[in-house]
């Protein structure tokens, strides 16, 4: 019997590695990242039969050529996981809006170009898509509003998908983590000098960092089950009843670490001469991407 064929976006390492990894055993498994050496030893670990494109999701001829390659050789897709994304910290009041709009870039449009090829294949197959929106979408999260703000966006566009193709056989899902213990986040961390300390100053569990083996094993689950959402920490779910509430908490503990935010991003950038130079290397989850980014923006 074949196995439903899993594509995966940012397959090459973190979050969308631990995920196929814990697919492989009953899913085809289809890679797509920026760095073939990467995916190369992704697949060697996965599994003979694993596919891999090298795919920039912004380019939407490389996306479709990416999908027609992974249905030439497997025939067809069952699970779309939309996973690949870039992160910008720092203070919103000091952010370019160049830094935004690529982060946008990455996070919405790309993911959107992503599915939105794979969309006739998975509607061929009566399917399932999930999208990697992050925690952040659901709480203020100071210090990566950028991120946040891109995660919000796909969230809704992703609840809105899943209205609209219901009726087709298509199920939609949302995942939702917070810090995960990825290349980007601890990438970001040391890179961000003072920045990357202040998640440690956050109220009560939101200072955590969840395993990206417990991600996987999550997410490997919500896939065979075709989960509305995914989350982790388990501390997320009750974000979604709670989220106006825990909003306003979070305003009020603020005002101290808004201030460091502010000191500490505005360092960076007398250090680097602009804030997409400052914080250029914590825009991907590896250098490629990040050099990428960095050339869009001028750098």
């Amino acid at each position: 019997m074949n196995k439903p064929v899993a594509l995966i976006t940012g397959g090459a390492r973190g979050i969308g590695f631990a995920t196929a990894r814990r697919l492989a055993s009953d899913h085809r498994i289809a890679l797509l990242d920026l760095d073939q050496d990467s995916l190369a030893l992704a697949a060697a670990r996965c599994g003979t039969d694993t596919i891999t494109v090298v795919c920039d999701i912004t380019d939407q001829a490389q996306v479709d050529a990416a999908v027609a390659e992974v249905v030439a050789q497997a025939g067809g897709i069952d699970v779309l996981f939309s996973n690949a994304g870039i992160g910008a910290g720092g203070s919103l009041r000091l952010l370019d809006p160049e830094v935004l709009e690529a982060t946008i870039n990455v996070n919405l449009i790309g993911n959107w170009r992503i599915i939105w090829a794979c969309l006739p294949h998975l509607i061929e197959r009566r399917g399932y898509v999930i999208a990697n929106a992050s925690a952040s979408a659901l709480l203020p999260a100071m210090g990566i509003g950028a991120y946040a703000s891109s995660k919000a966006a796909l969230e809704q566009l992703m609840n809105v998908l899943r209205t609209e193709v219901a009726h087709l056989g298509v199920d939609v899902g949302v995942s939702y983590f917070w810090f995960v213990g990825t290349d980007m986040v601890d990438g970001a961390e040391r890179e961000m000098g003072r920045l990357g300390g202040l998640r440690s100053e956050m109220p009560g569990p939101l200072k955590g960092i969840v395993s990206v083996e417990t991600v996987g094993e999550r997410l490997a689950l919500g896939i065979r089950t075709r989960a509305r959402r995914v989350v982790a920490p388990r501390w997320v779910t009750p974000v979604f009843y709670l989220r106006g509430f825990l909003g306003g908490m979070i305003d009020r503990q603020a005002a101290e670490i808004a201030t460091e935010l502010d000191e500490a991003t505005a360092e960076r950038i007398e250090q680097s001469d602009s804030f997409a130079a400052a914080f250029r290397g914590t825009q991907a989850g590896h250098h490629a991407a990040a050099d990428r980014v960095g050339r869009k923006l001028g750098q």
